[in-house]
């Protein structure tokens, strides 16, 4: 198959964000496939644009990327940004991608990953240029998941989203979502279940493992012997990562210095995060900034166990890249998320749910696992053991190749 892959925020390993994509391309340009992958070269971008040009060609692992002068490629920016800031920067990425997609020659299936939703838009301008099959994924259900955090709450914008997005998912094909709960919101929003294929994120099970030496980054962080729980990925509202600053606030209160937390990642509220842990006069934090996934890797390797955390919402759909990554890592996960990744964290045993409304859950599970060695131990082997059983990269990206040549077989030329 020639496939036009659209990922605004597209990232090698060697990138600050998440390597769905990457992973993914990766696979299907070494199964035979011809991936052209369409993304932001600007700010902070992996894949820079050229001077002066609307585009720039690169080549990586089989994968023709092409960045384009739109939008930004580093998501942890938007966290940073007004609401309709951010939906000007996502038109102009869709807009552009339009223009430039059409001159890349003809595909024989569009496929555009969301966040952020005018993605599809992109994706449904050029499935109907070309006259190809539109496969459309969902990473995070919009407006719901911005409602629910409370970065949201105009009625009119929400309206608007609303109505984007039940746009986008009937014009596509067939669509991919990352998590049951995102298929039930598709699903009610007018779409029949079978269009609809389940494809979570998956474990770098080669580049998160048991066995990588953390030693050195442990020493980078300054950990010394304390227990080390750690957080990566985006600083934003939606994170609700001062959970993590009150529960450390109340370790250093009951005095128990052997426990560190580590906060690793950018995103608009980091400077609040610090300013906060400068307040209560904390030493149990460590703050580090965004690093690529090796390096990443190696950083999780140095600490215990891994924190999943969100801000508390009335519902939680998401598929988040740190979970699996974690997992992958054989790290005990400690989880404030309700829903299918509670579900997945307790009924496989490799870790504990925390009350997203109560800081003092989280400190009191962190004082249980530093205190426990072999239990810590059991629930690291669990989490390896349900990342290679479940959710192995490789498995989830043959699944994927399968719906694309569906679309494609399925397809009837307008003509």
């Amino acid at each position: 198959m020639r496939i036009l892959y659209i990922h605004q925020y597209f990232a090698s390993r060697k990138g600050k964000t998440g390597t769905r994509s990457y992973e993914f391309g990766r696979y299907l340009a070494g199964r035979g496939h011809e991936v052209t992958m369409l993304t932001s070269g600007l700010a902070n971008a992996e894949f820079p644009v050229c001077p002066n040009e609307p585009c720039c060609e690169y080549r990586l692992d089989g994968l023709r990327v092409i960045s384009i002068a739109a939008a930004y490629n580093d998501p942890n920016l938007g966290t940073a940004m007004s609401g309709w800031r951010r939906m000007l920067q996502f038109h102009r990425f869709a807009k552009l991608a339009v223009e430039v997609g059409r001159c890349l020659g003809r595909p024989e299936v569009v496929f555009a990953t969301h966040t952020p939703l005018p993605v599809g838009l992109a994706g449904i301008g050029l499935s109907r240029y070309f006259d190809v099959p539109f496969v459309f994924e969902v990473r995070d259900l919009w407006p719901e998941a911005l409602v629910n955090v409370g970065a949201l709450n105009n009625p009119a914008a929400i309206w608007w989203l609303r109505r984007m997005a039940r746009q986008i998912y009937r014009a596509a094909d067939h669509i991919v979502a990352l998590s049951p709960g995102m298929k039930d919101g598709i699903v009610g929003a007018g779409i029949a279940s079978e269009k609809v294929t389940v494809i979570p994120n998956g474990s770098d099970l080669d580049l998160f493992r048991p066995g990588l030496d953390g030693s050195a980054a442990r020493e980078r962080l300054g950990l010394g012997r304390r227990f080390a729980a750690i957080y990566f990925g985006a600083m934003g509202l939606a994170n609700g990562l001062e959970y993590v600053i009150e529960a450390a606030r109340i370790l250093a209160e009951r005095g128990a210095n052997h426990i560190v937390l580590v906060l690793l990642g950018d995103g608009g509220r980091r400077a609040e995060l610090e300013n906060l842990a400068r307040t209560y006069g904390l030493s149990n934090v460590v703050f580090h900034p965004s690093a690529d996934k090796e390096e990443v890797a190696r950083l999780v390797a140095g600490c215990d166990i891994c924190l999943t955390i969100y801000r508390a919402a009335r519902e939680h759909t998401w598929s988040p890249n740190k979970l699996f990554d974690a997992l992958a890592a054989g790290k005990p996960v400690l989880i404030n998320v309700p829903g299918w990744l509670r579900e997945t964290v307790e009924q496989n045993h490799c870790g504990r749910y925390v009350d997203p409304c109560r800081p003092e859950a989280l400190a009191e599970a962190l004082e249980e696992l530093s205190n426990d060695a072999a239990l810590c131990r059991r629930l690291g082997e669990n989490a390896r053991a349900l990342a290679e059983r479940q959710f192995d990269r490789r498995l989830l990206a043959a699944q994927l190749e399968q719906v694309l040549q569906d679309a494609v077989d399925r397809h009837a030329p307008r003509g």
